[in-house]
């Protein structure tokens, strides 16, 4: 086990009520769930998220914290939330890495694999 590690676990889902297919507008939720696996405390300082639409636009998304926090998590301790995304295209993807210290205070990178954004086809 290494001393800084967390694991990052992300379930997406489209979000009808939210959104409005004849306006290309589609919202999706994602609930992110941040394990520190490793054998020491950490904190999550801040995301970076890549958000690309069907049409390969890319935007991207800077902050501090998630959800307005900076968790600090204990060993084994997990930490989650769930946020939003509106796309202009039924179909997209979401990448990133979240910065987290350590208690020793040195920084290190945790990478979020990429995930799908899908509205579900709707059969008539």
């Amino acid at each position: 086990m290494k001393p800084y590690e967390m694991n990052v676990a992300v379930t997406p889902q489209f979000v009808p009520d939210q959104s409005d297919p004849g306006k290309q507008q589609f919202v999706f939720a994602y609930t992110v769930r941040i394990t520190n696996s490793g054998e020491k405390p950490a904190q999550v300082i801040s995301r970076h998220w890549i958000i690309t639409d069907g049409n390969q636009k890319v935007h991207e998304v800077r902050g501090l914290g998630v959800v307005g926090q900076q968790p600090l998590l204990a060993p084994g301790e997990t930490f989650e939330y769930t946020s939003g995304c509106p796309l202009g295209t039924p179909v997209g993807t979401m990448k990133g890495t979240f910065l987290c210290v350590g208690e020793n205070g040195v920084p290190f990178d945790v990478e979020i694999s990429e995930f799908v954004l899908a509205m579900p086809r709707t059969l008539h």
